[in-house]
């Protein structure tokens, strides 16, 4: 792990309650109807001294409550009174900007904040004449964000608060540069956040060059919801794999579940071969146009579609609520992609279950992520391995 700029937030879980916040009576409703009330980690760590002006560096994942421990700051900080762009969200994807903005709007409901997500493929028009109208808070995606101020109207000169959400996926995007331009078109004197899942030289670049003596602000692995996380796996031959995954798909408790399989190819394989069973299952990998990823993950969301055979490319970024498994058809070669993939489920502090299939060519890469992770991964045992041992056992 890189060393970060900044210091260390040692006041951890010192507050345990929104409640226990100085939060206005606006925020503090819209945050009791959203029925938050516990802290998580990253909220505990991160909203103080948020809060205060300061700078502050979240390493956090997806679905650790981190667009609270950001979002919830930036609401209270900003003047209603101000119709200008104050607060700026950065983030990779238009799901991303999508699923931000939504949650951006239900804390400042009752602070009277506007915010707008603007993002590629969709109507530019329209998004300048909501700017036009008056907003205060942008969350958006690097390239539209600059189409705009390209066109100037978008104008960043009143700009009090930045977040870099998901920072390390916009810089192995290649959004270094963007962010550059778009920062420097930001008050010098602004608060900037950056929330990471991994921190890397790339990513300390640009805390080194943006943020001021920032607070360091620590989510572990371990602390990010795995616990409360049923994980399993089962060693099987590769040419198994697919006939073990039907076992665990009778099971009648996998309501919603991604299968995250290496490449697109395989994605493909494994979905059309899950829908000639008969399952109610489609493919998302890279090679999807826009409009085509758009109909997958609607159907995915509405609840239309309940099994999604996805590469880790086009799973990234997703919020989709009711997700009770996550089946790694192939062990992920970097550890950190299996965090990612398991995030997918066990949302916001709910229940959920992961299982991996691991074929004995992957036995090292698996003995990699267990090492990283002090949660049980329990072995059980598959069909191919005992045939008196059925595979849905371990439930």
């Amino acid at each position: 792990m890189k060393k970060f700029c900044g210091r260390r937030n040692k006041n951890k879980l010192e507050i345990q309650s929104f409640k226990d916040l100085p939060l206005s009576v606006g925020v503090l409703r819209s945050i009791k109807e959203l029925g938050f009330e516990a802290l998580f980690p990253i909220q505990a760590q991160a909203i103080t001294p948020l809060l205060k002006g300061k700078d502050v560096i979240g390493q956090a994942q997806t679905g650790t409550g981190k667009t609270a421990a950001f979002g919830v700051p930036m609401v209270e900080r900003l003047d209603p009174q101000v119709k200008k762009i104050q607060g700026l969200i950065l983030v990779p994807t238009r799901e991303l900007a999508v699923q931000v903005a939504h949650n951006m709007s239900l804390f400042a409901k009752y602070a009277k904040l506007k915010v707008l997500a603007v993002y590629g493929g969709a109507s530019i028009e329209r998004q300048i004449r909501e700017l036009q109208s008056g907003v205060q808070i942008v969350v958006g995606t690097p390239g539209r964000i600059i189409d705009l101020l390209e066109r100037h109207v978008l104008n960043l000169a009143y700009v009090k608060v930045v977040v870099l959400d998901e920072a390390d996926r916009m810089l192995d995007m290649g959004f270094i540069d963007d962010i550059n331009f778009i920062l420097s078109k930001a008050p010098a004197d602004r608060q900037t956040s950056l929330f990471s899942a991994t921190i890397d030289q790339t990513v300390m670049g640009v805390c080194n060059r943006y943020m001021r003596n920032p607070v360091k602000v620590l989510v572990s692995k371990d602390e990010i919801g795995l616990t409360q996380m049923k994980q399993y796996y089962t060693v099987v031959s590769q040419h198994g794999k697919f006939e073990t995954l039907l076992d665990v798909l009778k099971e009648k408790r996998v309501e919603k579940a991604i299968i995250f399989c290496r490449t697109r190819r395989e994605t493909s394989k494994v979905a059309e071969r899950l829908y000639k069973k008969g399952y109610n299952a489609q493919a998302l990998h890279a090679g999807f146009t826009q409009a085509q990823r758009d109909h997958v993950i609607h159907a995915f969301r509405q609840g239309r579609l309940n099994l999604l055979v996805a590469t880790d490319v086009a799973a990234r970024g997703l919020d989709i609520q009711g997700i009770t498994h996550i089946i790694n058809y192939d062990v992920p070669a970097e550890p950190q992609v299996y965090f990612h993939r398991v995030g997918r489920t066990c949302r916001m502090g709910g229940d959920g279950t992961a299982i991996t299939l691991v074929s004995y060519g992957e036995i090292s890469d698996f003995n990699n992520i267990k090492a990283l992770t002090k949660t049980t991964i329990e072995e059980i045992r598959s069909p191919q391995q005992d045939s008196d041992s059925p595979i849905l056992s371990f439930y």
